[in-house]
């Protein structure tokens, strides 16, 4: 199983979410997060004054999906949460041990 965290623009979560769902990708995981990467923030004007923006507002969504399934969901995240300019976000991929229903205490892929 493959844990998949991305990193994306808040706008993005809806279109996003839709495809996941479209795909049959049951079950996502999403928090509201703040940081920076390379661009080190921005500068936002508000009425005739400069601000910077040091930690810009992002959308974190992880979903857990068994391993031949993760390619399909990372091409769902870059097609969709995609717009070519700087700050689109990242996508972390890791290695899932085991999954544990807590109601029924499954275990494995029948879990997630």
């Amino acid at each position: 199983m493959k844990k998949i965290e991305a990193i994306i623009r808040p706008h993005k979560l809806d279109e996003v979410q839709d495809a996941l769902s479209n795909a049959n990708f049951p079950g996502l995981t999403v928090t509201e997060v703040r940081g920076y990467g390379r661009q080190k923030g921005h500068k936002e004007v508000y009425r005739g004054t400069e601000y910077n923006i040091n930690f810009t507002p992002k959308i974190k969504i992880e979903l857990v999906c068994p391993d031949h399934r993760a390619e399909s969901a990372i091409e769902i995240i870059i097609k969709t949460s995609k717009t070519g300019e700087v700050g689109d976000g990242k996508i972390f991929i890791y290695n899932v041990e085991d999954a544990i229903r807590i109601r029924t205490e499954e275990s494995g892929e029948s879990a997630i």
